[in-house]
């Protein structure tokens, strides 16, 4: 018997190769070709299992895909899926934890790395012919002996946590549930609050969810309260940031640059103006996007699907709704 999973992103062929060669053989996979909302309610028609990264989930989805038994997500965000319905209709809803969290560490180090060496800016200049070294040797800076604070404590901070080690970095982290002493100090991290962390932090570096109490976290007043000429990295969504705040606060030089890998609304508009400015290092949500981490999601997204079919139990890391239990 064959299970149709409708995977709702669109992929580009090399990839749908790589997913459905991790499939197993009863699993259907059915590949999204848009986002176009008509398109998405046709492939969930069918659908016993959605497979979602950022096309949205809504409600209306969910009625009109009446075959549906559960929403697995390809990452950890959930932003976009209505949760709350999910709940109301009894509808389990899994992640898959921890499982982009390398490849989106290593583009937050990016980021850090592009602002503080200006890397568009000078890509750009060499191109048109310019060699700025001594501009250069005077505006950059390395990651070693500062301060970077990540705000979120998660597998995506921890990751980013290791990595710096090796840059020399002081790390100092604020979660809502902070970790055990062993973590931080195999991690060498220490927990303080949020406002400390912005407070003492050369670059701050987002890894939290999305939610109503994180909505615009960073604003004019949190802003305000950060160092000058301190530097911002944002992984995570686009929500978090208040963005004409965050572009007064690098006209204005009271920041001095930002590595963005999300927006709201995304994409961006090409006249979004933080887009304009050499000291933004932006890329296209992009964090775990990497080929070689592909096969790798997908048998971790896979594998909570076919442990539904077989009434095994899925890891608790990834469980946002549960099974229902049979009566």
């Amino acid at each position: 018997m064959s299970h149709i999973v409708a995977c709702m992103d669109v992929w580009v062929p090399a990839v749908q190769a790589v997913v459905q060669q991790a499939a197993p053989p009863e699993f259907e996979l059915r590949f999204a070709r848009s986002y176009d909302e008509a398109e998405q309610m046709a492939l969930v028609a069918p659908a016993e299992f959605l497979l979602t990264g950022l096309a949205p989930v809504s409600e209306a989805m969910l009625r009109h895909a009446t075959r549906v038994r559960m929403v697995q997500k390809w990452g950890i965000g959930i932003d976009s899926i209505d949760v709350a319905a999910m709940r109301r209709m009894g509808i389990p809803l899994m992640i898959a934890a921890g499982s982009n969290a390398a490849p989106v560490a290593e583009l937050a180090i990016a980021l850090m790395l592009g602002v503080y060496r200006r890397l568009p800016y000078v890509n750009r200049a060499l191109r048109e012919g310019r060699f700025p070294m001594s501009e250069m040797r005077e505006t950059c800076f390395q990651i070693s002996g500062k301060t970077v604070g990540l705000v979120g404590f998660g597998n995506i901070g921890r990751m980013l946590a290791r990595r710096l080690r090796g840059f020399d970095a002081r790390l100092i982290y604020f979660d809502a549930r902070p970790a055990d002493a062993e973590t931080e100090r195999a991690l060498g991290a220490t927990y303080a609050p949020l406002a400390e962390v912005l407070a003492q932090s050369d670059i701050v570096s987002l890894h939290a969810p999305l939610t109503p109490e994180t909505a615009r976290m960073i604003n004019a007043t949190s802003i305000a309260s950060m160092k000058d000429g301190a530097v911002l990295i944002n992984t995570a969504r686009g929500g978090l940031v208040d963005e004409a705040a965050l572009y007064a606060a690098l006209v204005s030089g009271k920041l001095r640059g930002a590595g963005l890998d999300a927006f709201d609304p995304e994409p961006p508009s090409r006249d979004n103006p933080l887009l304009t400015l050499d000291q933004v290092v932006a890329t296209p949500h992009a964090g775990g996007g990497v080929f070689d981490n592909v096969a790798q999601v997908a048998r971790h997204t896979l594998g909570n699907i076919q442990r539904f079919l077989r009434g095994e139990a899925i890891p608790q890391q990834d469980v946002i709704i549960p099974v229902r239990a049979a009566a």
